[in-house]
């Protein structure tokens, strides 16, 4: 059986639509996939059936592997609970005071694992629009210091 490059082009407009119905993003990689393998049977009319499959399969798991290696590294919109290591350090505004072991919300200049806005808390009184640093993330709160002035 010899596919003709127009076989493979009707299968990945068709994969490629599908898509639209399906809404895991997967499908549309089967067909560029399979329309790559329509450009190639078009330059090269003797590729046999089994090269065809051959290419068809590489070429869609590499656009697979692609797409979730390189194009969507992060799918979370917050990293909040995954990365502490980014968090500590930060120096942001009190916006309220803060007793000790008391809650209260800190102001970053720049988005914070997704918020520029945390809730915090404190070993020690601290008055709003203090400079704090933060010391740990503890679950979803931040664990904050009076940042010391040089």
């Amino acid at each position: 059986m010899i596919l003709q490059w127009h076989h493979w082009a009707i299968l990945g407009v068709a994969l490629v639509l599908t898509e639209l119905l399906v809404p895991a993003f997967v499908l549309v990689w089967f067909g560029l996939g399979a329309l790559a393998v329509a450009l190639l049977a078009a330059l090269f009319p003797n590729m046999g059936f089994n090269a065809q499959v051959l290419v068809w399969i590489a070429a869609s798991v590499a656009l697979v592997l692609l797409w979730f290696k390189v194009f969507k590294p992060r799918q979370h919109k917050t990293t909040s609970g995954r990365s502490s290591a980014e968090a500590v350090g930060e120096v942001g505004i009190l916006v309220s005071d803060i007793e000790p072991f008391g809650k209260a919300k800190a102001r970053f200049q720049t988005p914070l694992l997704g918020s520029d806005v945390w809730e915090c808390v404190a070993d020690e009184k601290i008055t709003a629009g203090s400079r704090v640093k933060v010391v740990s993330v503890e679950g979803s709160l931040l664990k904050i210091t009076r940042e010391k002035t040089s």
